[in-house]
């Protein structure tokens, strides 16, 4: 049999499915023989589960009051002889000289001393590149693709960094954005964390905390792969290479085949899949009677999402 001819062969059995489905049961009908349908509330959307959710729970802690301090509220202000009170393990209340602190039992004398917010440090790379620096964790930076927005700096974090707990104690930084190393045009997804005792990354995340995109354009990316002899290898390589990806990302969201393909096959269930020598193709239903055919091609399509990228290959 002719290639052209075992082509039309291996498509004949969806074909003839879908007529069945088409025809449902007892054949077709008139509208006038539909029964009107009652209107019906639209389902409401579930929510996305998040992958890796923060398991964070504070820590247990006692009534506070530190008395008399110097107070600096972060927004310019100094408060001299002023009190900070702390409870359920965050500041409940900040006062003066002229203003009645609460009756605490636990009292802090802070004479001499400063209080502070607590500061956010919002571009840090502890625990991808821990201290003492050592290859086996040396994770910051997936070097092998000038664009890898696919990975995640919170799997590369060791949350036993003690790095952490010198950033606390010495610097009073108890927030930190996480980012990806600057090897790559698109290193990947940022993490935001408390700078609190876990054993896992997860128990560190700050819940509801937005996630970043770590971008760098300048002499790293255009050294580390300029130094392999694949581009870029200079700063006008590193701007084609972010515009040929924004293009390609352009192309796929006008387009989105695969990705409208794969959503109408989990969410109606209906779906067919038939090979050939050459192609592999998927018969989706997007409604159960309007069927619509989808070619996956060419042979590695790369889908990039803001959470992940699935490859997907085309049988042969």
């Amino acid at each position: 049999m002719a290639l052209r001819d075992f082509r039309w062969a291996a498509l004949a059995l969806p074909l003839g499915l879908m007529a069945c489905a088409a025809a449902g049961d007892g054949g077709a009908k008139s509208a006038a023989s539909k029964p009107v349908a009652a209107a019906q509330k639209p389902a409401e959307k579930k929510p996305t589960p998040v992958p890796f959710p923060s398991t964070y729970k504070a820590y247990p802690s006692v009534e506070t009051l530190i008395i008399p301090v110097t107070v600096f509220d972060g927004e310019g202000g100094r408060i001299e002889n002023g009190w900070v009170h702390m409870a359920d393990g965050k500041i409940k209340e900040v006062g003066g000289p002229t203003s009645m602190p609460p009756n605490v039992d636990n009292i802090v004398d802070g004479a001499g001393k400063f209080v502070t917010p607590g500061i956010i440090d919002i571009h840090s790379h502890l625990g991808d590149y821990p201290s003492p620096s050592v290859d086996a964790h040396s994770d910051g930076n997936e070097a092998t693709s000038p664009t890898t927005p696919e990975v995640w700096a919170e799997h590369s974090v060791w949350p036993q960094d003690p790095g952490f707990s010198r950033a606390l104690a010495n610097g009073g930084i108890t927030s930190l954005q996480i980012l990806p190393g600057s090897a790559n045009l698109m290193g990947g997804r940022s993490v935001t964390v408390k700078n609190v005792y876990s054993r896992t990354v997860q128990g560190m995340k700050f819940p509801g905390a937005p996630y970043g995109l770590k971008m760098a354009c300048g002499e790293n990316p255009k050294r580390v792969y300029g130094s392999k002899g694949r581009m870029p290898s200079t700063r006008m390589g590193n701007l084609a290479v972010n515009r040929q990806t924004w293009i390609k990302a352009q192309e796929y969201k006008k387009n989105a085949i695969a990705e409208k393909t794969i959503a109408a096959i989990w969410q109606w269930k209906h779906w067919l899949a038939c090979w050939t020598v050459t192609y592999w193709c998927i018969i989706t239903a997007t409604a159960p009677t309007k069927w619509r055919w989808s070619w996956i091609w060419p042979r590695n399509l790369v889908i990039r999402s803001r959470h992940s990228t699935m490859r997907l290959k085309v049988i042969k």
